[in-house]
């Protein structure tokens, strides 16, 4: 931008002179070496429309130039850079920023009110040490769990590529491998992202890419509090042999009190019961989806308390977790309950009628397969009565009637009953 020796002062008293521009890693690239370029006043600001300075340079090999788009001002107010306007700590864009930590846009839109705020935010900006950022955002809470989850960690040195070369993709570019635009298709014009505005970035309305970081974000698995509030326990699943009580307590106790920890070595989980509900939900938002002890990942629910876990043991067909689960076709119905004990009488435990004499029964095994069975008369019997008053021999399974399976497992007196061991310790 050109200015006149005989421009008044005045309207240059708010101009912005800087030293070095205010950057993310991505933007600034990845070779610590660059060459950077500085034209005071070169440009004017797209947000609040006064002339600043103006750095350019080349992040990278095969890299586009990149410059800066916006003032020192407009960026410290929003903490994001002053190129690509995303934000300094969590690489997002400024409208999931916002909604992660609650806050609300409170800068103008009128170049006069607009004016009147900024100079505002530059006396408070002087007046800060700088480590923090000013406004709305200083005073929002640190840190979001949703923004921690979405936050880019390392950078993304593939968004300074060059832009698409518009003659190779009508077919007219003669450089070849000397272009330094991308020789590559462009992407589907109805693409909602690529139409994005650098305005409705700043102000966080209408951003494309905040709209797809957002949806995911709503579809990401989240841990609700139980509505009952007496539940104060979390259950820790998946421990294995490596994870022990004192691990648990070392990185549960910055939570609360921890009132019990009770391990099921069995199940390979824990049960965590807090002393107040406040602190297991802290440790609950702080510990879902990302619990890692001794390299082992951890899962994180809520305790069941004893009402509804005594309501669910009645349900029939209900899992563990609530699931319905489908009867498996085939199996027979639920079996009938083990007659009462009574030490009197004697143990029957083939089901025999007791009316009629106790009888010796030789069983033979049926033949092995592959081989046929004798002809009838030929064979030896399957049953030998050995008294006149032998029980009648039982049909076939396939022809008994269809009724009550009983088994002979559920007699309680089988296998050490009292009446049997009276009776043998007597002898």
């Amino acid at each position: 931008m050109a200015t006149s020796l005989g421009s008044n002062t005045y309207n240059r008293q708010n101009w912005e002179d800087a030293d070095f521009p205010i950057l993310c890693q991505t933007c600034l690239g990845e070779n610590p070496y660059i060459r950077m370029t500085k034209e005071k006043y070169g440009k004017e600001c797209k947000i609040c429309a006064r002339p600043f300075t103006v750095f350019r340079w080349c992040p990278g090999t095969r890299m586009r130039f990149k410059k800066t788009e916006v003032c020192q001002t407009c960026s410290k107010m929003k903490n994001v850079c002053q190129t690509c306007l995303l934000d300094l700590e969590y690489g997002l864009p400024i409208q999931v920023r916002d909604t992660g930590l609650s806050v609300k846009d409170e800068v103008p839109r009128s170049d006069v009110n607009k004016e009147y705020y900024t100079q505002n935010m530059e006396r408070e900006i002087a007046n800060s040490d700088g480590t923090r950022p000013v406004g709305q955002l200083g005073k929002a809470p640190s840190s979001s769990d949703m923004l921690l989850k979405l936050a880019r960690t390392t950078p993304y040195y593939k968004r300074n590529r060059p832009h698409i070369c518009s003659f190779w993709v009508k077919g007219e570019c003669k450089r070849g491998e000397e272009c330094p635009y991308r020789h590559e298709k462009p992407t589907d014009p109805d693409d909602p992202l690529a139409d994005q505005n650098i305005k409705d970035r700043y102000y966080g309305i209408n951003d494309p890419v905040a709209d797809k970081l957002l949806k995911r974000a709503s579809t990401m698995p989240r841990l609700d509090p139980p509505d009952d509030k007496s539940i104060s326990t979390l259950y820790i699943g998946g421990l294995g042999d490596t994870v022990t009580d004192g691990d648990l307590k070392s990185h549960f106790y910055q939570f609360g009190e921890i009132r019990t920890i009770t391990i099921v070595q069995r199940q390979q989980c824990a049960f965590i019961q807090f002393a107040t509900r406040q602190a297991a939900e802290m440790a609950a938002e702080k510990s879902f989806n990302k619990l890692i002890i001794n390299g082992r990942r951890l899962t994180v629910k809520w305790g069941r308390s004893q009402a509804a876990r005594g309501k669910d043991g009645v349900k029939e067909g209900v899992s563990e977790m609530g699931t319905r689960l489908d009867p498996v076709p085939g199996l027979p119905g639920a079996l009938p309950p083990p007659p009462a004990l009574d030490e009197e009488a004697p143990a029957n435990y083939f089901n025999l009628d007791p009316s009629s004499s106790p009888a010796i029964m030789n069983i033979t095994l049926p033949p092995p397969p592959g081989i046929n069975p004798p002809p009838p008369g030929y064979g030896p019997p399957m049953f030998h009565p050995m008294g006149p008053m032998a029980p009648p021999v039982p049909p076939p399974m396939t022809m008994r009637p269809p009724g009550t399976i009983h088994y002979p497992s559920q007699d309680p007196q089988r296998m050490g009953a009292h009446s049997a061991h009276g009776a043998r310790h007597s002898e």
